[in-house]
């Protein structure tokens, strides 16, 4: 999707989770190598779908996220490409010691898949909420993280990652999200894409923050700021070039994202600001907090995940 003009209306579309579980059966049909290795909710993580079609690739381990990744890694040094996939609490915090030495370590060609992830999970409650995942991920040296906005980039991100060789960590989230490219995008894996151009400050935004940026940008032009809003899918490898420009360009940077305060896409936004084009940084995310149990929309609203929270911390930041 190019930079546009036109308001951005809010169009919900299919669950991360559901785009993937659709694009996953489909590769199966092209990539044989692919196989899936479930820790007893696949009818969560829709992995279901693929073992339905292929029973003979699709094995279901039980609740045993370590032994889960254990099995992946020995299936991807067999010449597999594992999709091993839980809820992203679950995987990404029970089993991070396997993840560090059995995947990142010998760096093999595992693609783990955490849904459910931020606290857009809802009344699911604190204990299943992964808000930590993109650090966790981040920290594991030579993983590739992705974080699709909508149905249409998760069907490439799917893509993507399966022709990606090494370890990819790609994070999807349980409610419906709203349409923001079009179907049949593609996702380079390091690369930005900008939805919005502005000249007044730059909204960086991934997951389900990406409309309340395109949002956000609406309400900010009626009141004469001009924003330009970049979605990240890929929070590393990190599309550097993009910021630096939107630094020069803009003079002001916000991110905006659905996870805890440190070790997430700020962090790695200010890192890359920071050594190549300084400029006045802004963020929108969790916090040092955990969340607690309710609706999705009350959940987002109550912890600042909204789109007029963003139109507060982008005019604070403007006017620094």
């Amino acid at each position: 999707m190019s930079a546009s003009t036109t308001p951005f209306v809010v169009s919900p579309g299919a669950a991360t989770r559901d785009a993937f579980g659709i694009a996953l059966r489909d590769l199966g049909h092209s990539e044989p190598r692919i196989v899936v290795v479930d820790g007893d909710v696949a009818n969560s993580t829709r992995t279901e779908w693929f073992g339905q079609v292929f029973p003979d690739r699709f094995f279901n381990v039980g609740i045993a996220e370590s032994n889960m990744v254990g099995v992946a890694a020995g299936l991807a040094a067999s010449g597999k490409i594992p999709v091993v996939s839980s809820f992203a609490a679950f995987l990404l915090c029970n089993a991070y010691d396997q993840l560090r030495m059995s995947v990142a370590f010998p760096h093999l060609n595992v693609k783990v898949v955490g849904t459910h992830a931020g606290i857009s999970i809802g009344e699911d409650g604190p204990s299943q909420m992964a808000i930590e995942d993109f650090a966790l991920a981040c920290s594991l040296p030579g993983f590739t993280v992705i974080v699709p906005s909508d149905e249409a980039h998760t069907h490439a991100a799917v893509r993507a990652m399966i022709a990606h060789e090494g370890p990819v960590y790609l994070r999807l989230g349980r409610p419906k999200a709203p349409r923001i490219h079009e179907a049949g995008s593609s996702l380079e894996i390091g690369k930005a894409y900008q939805l919005r151009d502005g000249s007044d400050l730059t909204i960086v935004a991934c997951g389900l923050m990406t409309a309340a940026a395109l949002e956000a940008h609406d309400a900010l032009a009626a009141k004469g700021i001009h924003a330009r809003v970049l979605d990240f899918p890929t929070i590393r490898p990190l599309d550097v070039d993009a910021l630096v420009r939107a630094s020069r360009d803009t003079g002001h940077i916000l991110v905006a994202e659905e996870h805890l305060a440190h070790g997430g896409l700020g962090s790695v936004v200010a890192m890359a600001v920071g050594s190549h084009h300084p400029c006045k940084l802004g963020y929108v995310n969790l916090g040092n907090r955990f969340a607690e149990s309710g609706t999705p929309e009350a959940l987002m609203e109550t912890y600042g995940l909204t789109a007029p929270h963003v139109v507060e911390a982008a005019v604070k930041l403007v006017a620094k």
